[in-house]
């Protein structure tokens, strides 16, 4: 531990992080599928507490470099993590047209006609150099999946109005969370479930959607477990369980985001940046619930930061918007971490601002959630909750752990703090 490294702390956390929750995975799979007879084995509880303690362990490393301030890489005037290279930054901000290596297109003037063939063409050429599969516009009806070896892919569509990748998976139909997404990228697993990985994954200018409606529960239009992703103008359409930040680390800049329960949720250190999120009209009954974060041990850097973006009620919600209580979160997990930043919150969000889980006091006292400058009619935090675990932020050191170089990059330097909001 005191020796040469091949990774920073930060890394190392991030991985250790993304090892617990994705032990976590398989069980919590086979409860929402009503397994009775799932059993974890006693070597899976001894390496979850082998991660705890080495989590515990390595916070130490990052404690000792807490005076070590990071720096984020800018592309013009857009504001990435320091990890998207030079190269990515002009690919992701680029107004000409961009070579591809493989094209997709539904009229069959490309190399391929579905998008999962020119992933599995991809994983085939054994290279570490960017590979840019351009999606013509079009409807693409599939669940696609780029497995943990085939990195450095990169989606570019039409528009989000134009290149559609969508599919309908859901729980009411028997799958489980994890699988009912449309499209995925995940790290292996210790178990055999389906994934789809990749790290350095991009997409730009892409819908991924999942049709299968507000009475279908659980439908996933994109499940992400990609170290070092970044989603750039997409577009993520479902009800509940929208948008699945698996793990790991996640941009997501200009981007449109729609569901209703718990539509943005997930155990990833993720960022949202300059982002449309919007709340739809759920069944009767329901309230809008726009996070649910995932992080079960108080060592792991994950959590969710949501910066200079606009909550609204979609179209489907605004006549009855009166009707329907929405919130920015609430607690999946025993210490669940969100800030809201400098977003502009309408009139939909709640005066509470935040919700429990259904009617327990479960995570009360061990979450973190957060709000900082935000405006809108329903900014004002005079009424929210009054957990001693809600804060209204107000300094630098409060802020600072969500902006994209506390939450996200890994690069040092002698910089003053500054918060990229």
């Amino acid at each position: 531990m005191h020796g040469k490294r091949s990774c920073s702390p930060f890394d190392a956390q991030t991985w250790l992080s993304t090892a617990h929750t994705n032990i976590q995975t398989c069980p919590t799979a086979a409860s929402e599928l009503n397994a009775v007879d799932f059993k974890v084995s006693k070597l899976s509880n001894n390496v979850t507490e082998m991660i705890s303690n080495s989590l515990a362990i390595n916070m130490d490393f990052l404690k000792q470099n807490a005076n070590n301030i990071h720096r984020t890489a800018k592309g013009g005037s857009k504001v990435f993590p320091s990890w998207v290279s030079s190269s990515d930054r002009k690919l992701l901000t680029s107004s000409s047209s961009i070579k591809a290596d493989l094209v997709v297109a539904k009229d069959g003037s490309g190399q391929f006609t579905n998008i999962q063939g020119a992933i599995d063409k991809a994983a085939s050429t054994q290279s570490n150099k960017r590979f840019i599969i351009h999606v013509k516009e079009g409807t693409y009806v599939e669940n696609i999946k780029v497995d943990v070896k085939n990195g450095n892919i990169m989606l570019i569509g039409d528009g989000t109005k134009q290149t559609i990748i969508t599919g309908s998976k859901n729980a009411k139909d028997g799958f489980s969370t994890y699988n009912s997404a449309t499209a995925g990228k995940s790290r292996s697993f210790i178990f055999l479930l389906s994934s789809i990985n990749g790290p350095h994954f991009i997409a730009r200018d892409v819908t991924f959607q999942n049709t299968a409606g507000p009475l279908k529960e659980q439908a996933v239009a994109l499940r992400s477990a990609s170290d070092f992703s970044v989603f750039y103008r997409c577009s993520f359409e479902a009800y509940q369980d929208t948008l699945y930040i698996q793990a790991q680390r996640q941009f997501f800049t200009e981007c449109d985001i729609y569901g209703t329960v718990d539509f943005i949720f997930g155990d990833a250190a993720a960022v949202f940046q300059k982002c449309n999120i919007y709340a739809r009209k759920p069944i009767q009954g329901q309230a809008n619930m726009i996070t649910a974060q995932g992080r079960n041990n108080e060592n792991k850097n994950s959590g969710i930061s949501i910066q200079n973006c606009q909550i609204r009620a979609a179209p489907d919600l605004e006549p009855v918007v009166g009707q329907v209580k929405t919130f920015l979160g609430r607690p999946w997990k025993k210490y669940a971490r969100v800030a809201v930043m400098n977003s502009f919150l309408d009139t939909l969000v709640d005066p509470q601002g935040w919700s429990p889980w259904d009617t327990t006091n479960f995570a009360l006292d061990t979450l973190y959630y957060g709000e900082y400058q935000n405006s809108g009619p329903g900014s004002s935090t005079s009424n929210r909750v009054k957990w001693p675990t809600f804060h209204v932020m107000r300094s630098p050191s409060e802020v600072f752990p969500f902006t994209i170089d506390g939450l996200l990059s890994d690069r040092k330097t002698n910089v003053p703090i500054s918060t990229d909001l």
